[in-house]
């Protein structure tokens, strides 16, 4: 039986493809074929690590698949020229035979915002332009730009993939209501699903829209490996994001299947259609392969 709830997984990491020996076309495979519904990617310029373009690694991912989903966790459009950003997504929706699903943020520290010679301060005013053009300019229309000059007119045209606003802000839920078909926050409990879903259909009903899909990013290690990183250990490293500890050891994916099927459970009671999960450590096709059990276990 199909369950109610999508589950991706972010792909693996250039450091874990190194060190377990996994190009990202058989990771995508693997994820495929043990019944995962998508494959995520991240968007990073200039963070220290080594990361992979997000367009390029999708459309890998996308190449080595038939029917899986293949999305942003997420897509920076303001950090590029619009039409450029635009360009991008309308060709992995090409490639990807309609299978994108574009997760949108502004995030990144001032470093990599710098590195693409954007100003830090402009990010959510780019941010809101991108969310209020890119559907025209995926269209095949012809768009006036607002911070390149002139106008441009993106072919091949293509039906917009959707669009999920990421991160909890207030900001963020605005922006998914006005412009998104999804929210996608990261980090939460089920509880504030709940309480940001029942705001965000407000929100979207004042604008005239249907509520958006919530999907949440979530991150985690199933099983008891030797080796797997411990609770505390995995909750540390949540603490970077301004979680503080007491919050973040209540939000790691832990345990056996049945356990955290049971979690899953949870967030879906609370609205969530989508679940996004990164690995925190494990080997990571035997992690695709307890999620899978995972999925198959939820009610």
């Amino acid at each position: 039986m199909a369950t109610l709830m999508d589950i991706g997984v972010i792909l693996p990491t250039v450091a874990v493809q190194r060190e377990q020996r996994l190009d990202l076309g058989t990771a995508a495979r693997h994820a495929e074929q043990v019944g995962l519904d998508g494959v995520w990617h991240g968007d990073h310029l200039a963070t220290g690590t080594a990361s992979l373009d997000c367009a390029v690694a999708l459309a890998v991912a996308a190449g080595a698949t038939a029917r899986i989903r293949v999305g942003a966790s997420v897509f920076v459009p303001a950090i590029r020229p619009l039409a450029w950003a635009a360009k991008q997504v309308a060709s992995l929706q090409h490639v990807s035979g309609g299978r994108l699903v574009l997760g949108v943020g502004s995030g990144g520290g001032p470093g990599q915002w710098a590195a693409a010679g954007v100003p830090y301060g402009e990010r959510g005013r780019r941010t809101d332009t991108a969310l209020e053009l890119l559907a025209r300019l995926l269209a095949g229309e012809t768009v006036a730009l607002v911070d390149e000059p002139g106008e441009v007119r993106l072919e091949p045209a293509v039906t917009p993939p959707p669009i999920w606003v990421g991160n909890a802000s207030a900001v963020a839920m605005r922006r998914a209501a006005r412009h998104g078909d999804g929210w996608f926050p990261s980090m939460i409990p089920p509880s504030e699903v709940a309480s940001g879903r029942a705001t965000l259909a407000e929100l979207a009903a004042s604008h005239g829209r249907p509520e958006p899909v919530v999907a949440i990013g979530a991150t985690g290690v199933l099983g008891t490996a030797p080796g797997l990183p411990t609770l505390d250990a995995i909750a540390s490293r949540i603490t970077g994001y301004g979680i503080p500890m007491e919050k973040a050891v209540r939000l790691p994916l832990t345990g056996e299947p049945a356990q955290v099927a049971e979690r899953l459970a949870a967030y879906r009671e609370a609205g969530a259609r989508h679940v996004v999960l990164g690995f925190a450590g494990g080997d990571w096709r035997e992690q695709c392969d307890l999620l899978a059990e995972t999925r198959a276990l939820l009610p």
